[in-house]
Parts: structure tokens; sequence; C-alpha cells
């Protein structure tokens, strides 16, 4: 079988139809990944309301560029891609809806520029389906409009393996080489480590098969995305190895760790498994990841039989090792962490798919279409359901940080102010009041500096109910607010050291 993405299979001889050129035939390949982009964006507008609250890590990169809120604790591992992102908007509003739609469209963006990326390696149905998996995965649906990096990783890495694929054809030109570099920024951008393992597979093949310029593309996309990391290292955190110390102490300590059985807990709907105890998700939930990594091999094996391998094997050998420090690196999960590696496998899965209900001649085999069409509908209702349970969950406690924040507000507790303790970072948010940690992941002050805040402006420690108060707010008044215990510093200064 030839090597080309738009060679078509048919049995018995035929005339041969005219075949569109130039930019008609180019509009034709991208009729279906537009369509599913487009659908993509409708279907976050419609599933996942945009004035949902925003979440705790979303409130730490959206706080650093609004004007309407203090910045809260930026920690080591973040980086400030999604900051950017969320800028267009958030710099002048403190609309969540605007925000929101902003953020769809953007990812119907990413996607169709991600799908688009892989043109001329595959035919468009095959782009198109994989983009359609991708996208419909409650996990995608539910990240998408949200401020958070993982999914434009996934992003950016669809982008810098097609356009890696794209360049190593002779003849391919300078565009794919910027596409390289494009996507390996975004995901340095957004999550360096992240881009780091991605970009592994394309560093090792280029230098093993003496590809100098794929090389450069990528070494230059990562030191473009992630140079302000790097310098943010050496000017907040004592240098690079300090940072990336902290940065692994605050995941908990990076090494060898099995996190497979929490990721399979995390699939119900958890946003993170911190600690991952309880049970595995419903076996009807996990059932696609499962599947998964067996339909990418088939799909891998198609390709490698029709001459296309390493088209197959490499967004297959990046999704691997995207995947490595997720499942087996870290003692916890979240279903986010994996968006990349599942964007990648797309591409294999959906050409084992297309095996699988079309013959060699390209005739439908009907009973095995059947059969397809009925899992992939099964999938689908499963993945809203699961969708529309995450998203329940998350805008009712979001709704009760709200709440939380109209409660300090009527005990007095108004900007400018500073809350400390738990959740401090998302209730402070609401509230308008700066955040505070005395120690933990985010700690950013001392008993010293709160109680001496609490001499010029209000302040309110959170715990949890009936928790033991800090010593340094021990003769503070303890009130009830919603599900939390709220320890608030009287008014002019009465503190205790």
């Amino acid at each position: 079988m030839a090597d080309r993405a738009d060679a078509l299979l048919v049995g018995g001889p035929r005339r041969a139809a005219p075949r569109a050129t130039g930019p008609a035939r180019r509009l034709r390949g991208d009729l279906p990944c537009a369509a599913v982009a487009a659908a993509f964006v409708l279907a976050q507008v419609l599933l996942v309301p945009p004035a949902m609250g925003l979440g705790w890590d979303e409130i730490v990169y959206v706080s650093q560029i609004t004007a309407h809120h203090p910045a809260a604790f930026f920690s080591a591992p973040r980086s400030r891609g999604v900051t950017l992102l969320a800028a267009p908007v958030a710099s002048w509003s403190s609309s969540t809806v605007l925000l929101r739609l902003w953020l769809a469209v953007l990812s119907g963006v990413g996607l169709y520029l991600g799908l688009r990326a892989w043109r001329g390696l595959y035919p468009a149905r095959v782009l198109a389906t994989a983009g359609a998996f991708f996208a419909t995965l409650w996990i995608t649906l539910f990240y998408g409009p949200q401020a958070m990096p993982n999914y434009w990783v996934a992003v950016g890495a669809l982008v810098c393996v097609g356009s890696w694929l794209r360049a190593r054809r002779e003849g391919a030109g300078r565009a794919p080489l910027w596409g390289v570099a494009a996507g390996a920024a975004l995901m340095a951008l957004m999550r360096p480590a992240d881009a780091v393992w991605v970009s592994l597979p394309l560093l090792a093949l280029a230098l093993l098969r003496g590809h100098w310029r794929l090389l450069l593309a990528v070494l230059g996309g990562l030191v473009a995305g992630g140079g302000e990391w790097v310098i943010e290292a050496y000017a907040w955190y004592g240098g690079l190895g300090e940072r990336l110390s902290r940065a692994s102490e605050i995941q908990g300590g990076l090494g060898w760790s099995v996190a497979v059985d929490d990721q399979l807990r995390s699939l119900g709907g958890r946003a993170l498994c911190r600690p991952c105890t309880g049970s595995p998700a419903n076996p009807v939930v996990v059932a696609w990841w499962c599947v998964l990594p067996f339909l990418a091999v088939l799909g891998v094996l198609v390709a490698a039989r029709a001459g296309r391998a390493v088209r197959a094997a490499v967004p297959f050998a990046c999704a691997a090792t995207a995947a490595v420090p997720y499942l087996f690196m870290i003692g916890y999960a979240a279903p986010r962490f994996l968006q990349p590696a599942y964007a990648l496998l797309a591409i294999p899965l959906a050409e084992a798919l297309w095996h699988l209900v079309r013959d060699a001649n390209g005739r439908w085999r009907r009973g095995a279409a059947a059969v397809t069409a009925l899992a992939l509908a099964g999938h689908l209702a499963v993945q809203l359901a699961v969708l529309e349970g995450t998203v329940h969950r998350n805008v009712d406690a979001r709704r009760a940080w709200a709440r939380t924040a109209g409660e300090l507000h009527r005990l007095g507790v108004r900007p400018p102010c500073l809350l400390v303790g738990t959740e401090a970072i998302p209730i402070g948010y609401y509230t308008g009041c700066s955040s505070g940690a005395v120690g933990g992941n985010n700690g950013n002050t001392t008993p010293a500096r709160v109680t001496d805040t609490a001499r010029r402006r209000p302040v309110a420690v959170v715990l949890l109910p009936d928790a033991a108060a800090p010593g340094y707010a021990r003769s503070w008044t303890r009130h009830r607010v919603g599900d939390r215990d709220c320890l608030i510093a009287p008014a002019g200064g009465g503190a205790a050291g």
C-alpha cells in the first residue's frame, strides 16, 4: 500500500474521479477537523456552565493578572502560560462568563490547529475521528473552558509531533519546523517538565538520525517557552536546582511510585485524588481507559503494514513518555495530567477504528461497523454522565466558597483583608482578600506577620470544624461559617502575639 495519507483502495477497475486541487482540496480536507473543533466549542458552552466559578488552581493563575483581586501565592511547579492565555479577558474584566467563553473558543481553535498540523500524514477522516475522540472525553470537555494548563500541553504536543513528522519528509520546507518550535514552546510555556517528557522521543530520534534542524527546532521551542520559568527560578528561588527541588517536594517527591490505581480511582470525576483512597471508578467508566492502549497499538500495527510505521509509532512513543511521570513517579492522580497522552494516542486509535470498520478495498464491514458504533455511543454516554456529575460537584463547591465569602463580608471581613488557613486561596479570592499560609506547600507568611497585619486590616483564619486554633489566634472570635470555622481578629489590633 502506498505511503500516502489520501490513498484510497477500492475494489475493481473504475475511472478515477477528478481530484480537487489547490485551495479547494485543502479546504475540503480541513472541513471535517474544523467541524469537530466547532462542535467542541459548542459542547463546552452547553455542558459546562460559563457561570461556574473559578476553581482553586484557576484562581492562582487568573489572580496573577487581574486587577480585581490580590494575587495568590504562585508555587514552584507552576508556570505563567495559563495566565497569559487568560490575560486578554482577565486583565480588564472580572466576569467569569466572559473568561469561560474566551477559553472555550480558544480551545476550539487550539484543537483545530493541533489536528491541522497532521494534515498530509493521515486522511481527514482519521484526523477528525481522533479529534472527536479526544474532544468528547469528559476530561477534555470539562477543562477546555478552564484556566488550566494540561489541555494546552496536549494541543502543543499535537502541533509539535505532527509538525515534526511532516518536517522529516524531504521538501517539506520551513513551515513544519516553525510548527515544531511553536508546539514545543507552547508546551514549555504551560508546563516545562511535561514538555520535556513529551519531547524525549523526538529529541532521541532526531539525534540518532542526524536530523539536526529538527533537533534544534525542538530545543529552541523548549528554551523559548521555558525560558521565563528558568529566569524566575534564579530570580525567586535561588537557582534552577532549588526550584526543581521545591517543585518535587510540593508534588510529594518525584520517584518510583505506581499511580496507575490512583488514575483509575480518579476517572469517575475526581479533579484531584490526593490522597487517593477509596475504590476505583465503575468498570464501565474505566473501560475506555483499559482499551485505549490496545487500540493504539493496533493502530500502530495497521500503519506499519501500510508503510506508515514512523508516523504512528512516534505519537505513541511521545504519549508513553508523557504518561510516565504521572503513572509511575507521583503518589497521587488527577485525570487532567494525562491529557497530552490521550491527545497523541487518539491518532493511532482513530487509525485502528477505521481499520476495524473498513476492509482493504475500502468497503464497510457492516457487522464490525455496527458494533464499533454501538461501543462509541456507549462510550459517549458514559463520558457525558461523568461530566454531568463532575460539573454538578464543582458548581456546588464553588458556590459554597462564594457563600462563605458572603458570610465573611457580613462579619466585617472585607477588602483589604487577609485570610489564612484551610482553603484560604479560593475563599480569599471570592472574599476579595489576600491569602496566606504559615506553612505547607503554599507557605508564604509567618504568625508574626499575620498578627501584625491584623492590627491594620481585617484578618481571619479558616479552619476545619472544631479544629484547634493556631497559637497566634487563640483569643480571636470563632464563628461557624458554612462548613468551616473562622477565627476573626478583633478590630483595632487585638491579636495575640
